[in-house]
């Protein structure tokens, strides 16, 4: 599935191991995480501390793993979860987040990874 020039997997193909293996990098753990309390956002709005190609690359990976939909604004590319995931691995984005933020920590505050 093409969107916008940017190739997307159909959600059938979407695998658990996948999605799994997106998830285990805490940089693309935080971006999820960020996108699940506050919506779709430009690539500009991650605190990511990264260099542009690898926050790319990390981005292509929650792509590729079915997590993500990128899309054109203009010049910029939005990045939302994608709906389908949910109803894929009912649970499980939901589960992963809040046992990555830890106890006591609120759904708004993805923690950070530290470099």
């Amino acid at each position: 599935m093409a969107q916008d020039g940017y190739e997307h997997p159909a959600i059938g193909d979407v695998t658990l191991p996948e999605v799994l293996h997106a998830l285990s990098d805490p940089l693309r753990l935080h971006i999820v995480a960020t996108l699940r309390a506050g919506g779709p956002r430009g690539w500009g709005a991650f605190d990511a501390q990264v260099a542009a190609s690898t926050l790319s690359h990390h981005m292509k990976v929650l792509r590729m793993a079915g997590l993500v939909c990128n899309r054109r604004d203009g010049t910029r590319c939005l990045v939302s979860l994608r709906p389908e995931i949910e109803t894929r691995f009912p649970g499980l984005l939901a589960t992963v987040v809040a046992l990555h933020q830890g106890p006591g920590t609120s759904q708004g505050a993805a923690a950070m990874p530290k470099a």
